[in-house]
């Protein structure tokens, strides 16, 4: 079984929260990183505000064409 059908299948028995807790997992695991290595915190910051936003809306243009999209 491939990794696509893998993570289909298991998308399929969650539940709402479960991508909720996810995303929150993600967020804490990427804060605890920031702090534990202070060389990455010196390189994320050194990036303008405006490269996260442009970042951001690069990666949901997908999500938010499928949910506008009839």
């Amino acid at each position: 079984m491939n990794l696509e059908k893998l993570v289909e299948k298991f998308a399929k028995q969650c539940k709402w929260y479960d991508f909720a807790l996810l995303k929150l997992a993600v967020i804490f695991f990427t804060l605890f990183v920031i702090t534990a290595w202070p060389t990455l915190v010196v390189f994320i910051l050194g990036f303008a505000w405006y490269w996260y936003l442009i970042i951001s809306l690069i990666l949901s243009a997908p999500l938010l064409k499928k949910l506008f999209s009839k």
